[in-house]
């Protein structure tokens, strides 16, 4: 059965970030087409990239990252949930991805963001152009979410019919997506 990781793209005390997580898990534990499993950077406290090595070597020195690595190397496809911060990623997600290099290779990305102004499309857009670098392949759908207009005083995020049709489409061509790119994975 496909796996896809739902990723918490901040580490940040008083993040919203884990709300839309949770909200994408629940949903996509309703299918049956894939497993689901929300993956929080903050669990795996990595530090500032700190392998000698290049990612591409794939020779990991630190147990932090071969922990990570396993991670992500056992998952499929991945949803990222992230916030936009000064009209990009946090930081933690792109040190995050910047850790290991294959193990992100031949698998689809969606993309979920949030934020006051655009709802998180800059972060999106910035993400979906860090995803190529390590060869994921991003599906077309995306969701954007306003801390003004969907959640509410900016702290309790509250979905929309509208929102879970715009999920499902995403989770659909994330699972379509991460199959098709199955016998790239194997090769």
């Amino acid at each position: 059965m496909t796996t896809i990781g739902i990723i918490l793209g901040t580490t940040r005390p008083g993040r919203v970030g884990p709300q839309i997580a949770e909200w994408v898990h629940k949903t996509a534990d309703a299918r049956t087409d894939a497993d689901f499993e929300v993956v929080d950077i903050a669990d795996y406290d990595l530090p500032l990239f700190d392998e000698p090595r290049s990612p591409r070597m794939g020779t990991y020195e630190h147990d932090h990252t071969r922990a990570w690595s396993a991670k992500i190397a056992g998952l499929d496809g991945f949803v990222f949930v992230t916030p936009e911060y000064n009209r990009s990623i946090p930081a933690a997600l792109k040190n995050a991805i910047d850790f290991v290099y294959k193990e992100w290779n031949n698998k689809a990305a969606g993309f979920i963001g949030y934020g006051s102004n655009v709802g998180g499309a800059r972060a999106v857009d910035h993400l979906r152009h860090i995803a190529g670098a390590v060869q994921l392949a991003a599906v077309y759908s995306q969701l954007h979410l306003s801390l003004q207009t969907d959640f509410e005083k900016f702290t309790t995020f509250v979905p929309t019919d509208r929102h879970e049709a715009a999920l499902e489409q995403l989770l659909t061509e994330v699972i379509a997506l991460s199959n098709a790119l199955a016998p790239l994975r194997e090769a």
